[in-house]
């Protein structure tokens, strides 16, 4: 499933994260983000019922959408995604059991990471891409440092704080793409208001990629 979360990222490198979506608004709400573009999606496990939205959002969105789960944190865990028909795997911080085993069922992995030893040991470990939380923590100047002792072939994907005023700074540093998470979607949110959000970054996100970007300073 790698080669699809190479193909969708490199098409629209955005994840959506919908955490405490509700089976029965998932895919009126998720939809809405899919049909501004979005192609990555993730339910997180600590949401209600999650495996319910993703089995739903699979059965609906399967060929538009990779659709995974985030908050993963064990191997039985990524079993139970996989039983569902998730096909991403998107951990909160640093687990190489999981990475490992989703792999060797297939799925795509994003583990979340933060230090430089911990990006280093999930990009070993097989991650498609690696989670950079909470990026607040890692401003674009930290990321830019960063990119000069990393392999070259990283994919690093800030999540936390995103916002359409910081997208910028970011991709100049370095970042492969962002995991969207409140600034996109809070729980009860209605299908329109994902739907403006979606497209209000998708369409910066897609500017930005297409044309020069100013380096930030230091």
């Amino acid at each position: 499933m790698a080669y699809r979360f190479n193909s969708l990222f490199a098409e629209l490198p955005l994840i959506g994260i919908f955490r405490g979506i509700k089976p029965d608004e998932a895919v009126s709400v998720i939809g809405a983000a899919i049909d501004k573009g979005l192609r990555i999606v993730e339910v997180p496990l600590n949401s209600p019922d999650p495996l319910d939205s993703i089995a739903r959002l699979v059965e609906r969105f399967g060929e538009q959408a990779l659709v995974g789960a985030g908050t993963v944190t064990t191997v039985a865990e990524v079993e139970a995604v996989a039983r569902a028909g998730g096909r991403l795997i998107v951990t909160p911080y640093a687990r190489r059991a999981v990475v490992e085993r989703a792999k060797e069922l297939g799925l795509a992995a994003t583990p979340g990471a933060l230090t430089p030893t911990e990006i280093a040991d999930m990009h070993a470990a097989g991650a498609d891409a690696v989670k950079i939380f909470p990026a607040e923590m890692m401003p674009p100047r930290i990321l830019k440092g960063l990119g000069a002792v990393l392999p070259a072939d990283l994919l690093l994907v800030p999540v936390g704080g995103v916002s359409l005023e910081n997208m910028a700074d970011y991709v100049a540093a370095g970042a492969a793409g962002f995991g969207l998470g409140s600034a996109l979607y809070r729980a009860g949110d209605r299908a329109e208001t994902v739907a403006a959000r979606a497209a209000a970054f998708v369409v910066h996100l897609q500017c930005l990629l297409a044309g020069p970007i100013d380096p930030i300073s230091g």
